[in-house]
């Protein structure tokens, strides 16, 4: 299976220097964290892959079938970075309402809300209400609605935003329960919560991909001396440094 974009042109405005030019990206198998500075088009390509947005040139397709078609759209779920809660549906009746959009039938999304929820550890909190859950707890029915018509690739933009470390951390062990048979694209700015334990991770700036590899070839790029617990953010600074760029 193989998501990818290939040749991508993506602006906002006509007179303006596009987001991504000329951008191609393959996302490899498990958990990829993204990492750029605000502005180096992390969103943009999340939302060209999830479909949310189409290339003004190139071409956007997962095992061959183009983005936006029905079949693309079942196998690509994005999570945009704020989950808005319905005061009126619980967990459950969130989730299900999701899948429902997605085009499964009442019955089936019903069902597969609550294995959904299961997968994020939400069970015992399938009938309350969107409006009383946590942020953390949110953020993780957010994913459910991700997973609930099978998705096999899920794109995250900044899911860890406001959560405590205690919440990160549920959130992260979740993540990892999942990349057995979903591949993971997250984007994120707190370069110490997740880089150690991706994967593969993947820095853009100015529209274009720095760094894309496995998590050790990242660390390659931490200095000497560097104090325990920080080699990511360390790895990250240099490696913008390292090609001229204020981090």
């Amino acid at each position: 299976m193989t998501l990818e974009l290939s040749n991508c042109t993506y602006g906002y405005r006509r007179w303006k220097t596009p987001v991504l030019r000329d951008f191609s990206y393959a996302l490899p198998e498990g958990l990829t964290v993204l990492l750029g500075p605000n502005g180096a088009g992390k969103s943009t390509l999340l939302k060209l892959a999830a479909s949310v947005n189409r290339p003004q040139q190139g071409r956007v397709t997962l095992d061959g079938a183009p983005a936006g078609t029905p079949e693309y759209r079942q196998a690509v779920a994005w999570m945009p970075q704020d989950i808005v809660p319905m005061p009126t549906l619980t967990a459950r009746e969130y989730v299900a309402y999701i899948g429902w959009l997605k085009g499964m039938n009442r019955a089936e999304a019903w069902q597969q809300a609550r294995r959904a929820l299961g997968r994020v550890n939400l069970a015992d909190q399938a009938g309350t209400r969107t409006n009383r859950l946590s942020g953390g707890q949110l953020r993780r029915v957010g994913v459910a609605g991700a997973l609930v018509h099978g998705a096999r690739v899920l794109l995250l933009d900044e899911p860890t935003a406001g959560m405590d470390p205690y919440q990160r951390r549920v959130f992260r062990d979740i993540l990892r329960s999942l990349t057995g048979d979903v591949r993971v694209l997250l984007s994120t700015h707190d370069v110490a919560d997740l880089a150690e334990e991706a994967d593969h991770v993947t820095v853009v700036y100015g529209g274009s991909v720095l760094h894309h590899g496995n998590t050790d070839s990242f660390l390659t790029h931490t200095p000497p001396g560097t104090l325990e617990g920080r080699a990511a953010e360390a790895a990250y600074t240099a490696l913008l440094r390292d090609r001229g760029v204020a981090a």
